[in-house]
């Protein structure tokens, strides 16, 4: 499968100067992608905070490194908005991480894709997988246990991050505009599973 790479233009905002110019943007839109991402850690029970979140329209995505300039009023206003819809996977544990760490507030408008695949057949739940199934492509994996709180993050971090937020976007708009059909899909085999019950 083709390595998936990111179609628009990355903004890494690493200074607190910049983030309402970010946010005025992302306000324009009514759907966005969501992701986040921490420095890996290698000895049981230490979490480390949140070091990146990353939000995404279908042309641009903007790379918030928290770990420089923490949770901005305004960003934080804009996690907590319900009028603006945040699309993201396995939400549960960005929100764990960023309740521990930073001052968020309640998140809403959030959909988590975990909860909207089922109703397609569905059955894979990691963001690698179902964009593989719909789309062909392959999410490559080699940035995630990477410091995301390196002083710069490198040209392969900003994609790799951009990418698992815009292909939350792409995935949500993708299913639920109807484009996809899962009695034609390869990788659906439900039915199969049921025959084998019935029998």
């Amino acid at each position: 499968m083709p390595q998936v790479m990111f179609p628009g233009d990355i903004y890494v905002i690493d200074s607190i100067y910049h983030v309402n110019e970010a946010i005025n943007v992302l306000k324009h839109y009514d759907l966005v992608g969501f992701d986040t991402e921490t420095r890996p850690s290698f000895r049981k029970g230490v979490v480390h905070k949140t070091a990146l979140i990353q939000i995404s329209t279908p042309q641009e995505c903007f790379l918030f490194r928290t770990c420089k300039i923490g949770v901005p009023e305004a960003l934080a206003q804009y996690l907590a908005s319900p009028q603006h819809t945040k699309v993201g996977l396995s939400l549960h544990d960005d929100f764990k991480i960023m309740s521990k760490f930073a001052n968020c507030g309640d998140p809403a408008g959030f959909i988590d894709l975990q909860d909207v695949v089922g109703d397609y057949c569905i059955t894979d739940i990691s963001l690698q997988k179902i964009y593989a199934i719909l789309f062909g492509g392959k999410i490559a994996k080699g940035q995630q246990l990477t410091n995301w709180e390196a002083p710069e993050l490198s040209p392969a971090q900003q994609n790799y991050g951009a990418v698992d937020a815009w292909a939350c976007l792409k995935i949500y708009e993708y299913l639920t505009q109807g484009n996809f059909n899962p009695n034609l899909s390869p990788y659906i085999v439900i039915e199969e599973e049921n025959e084998q019950e019935q029998d």
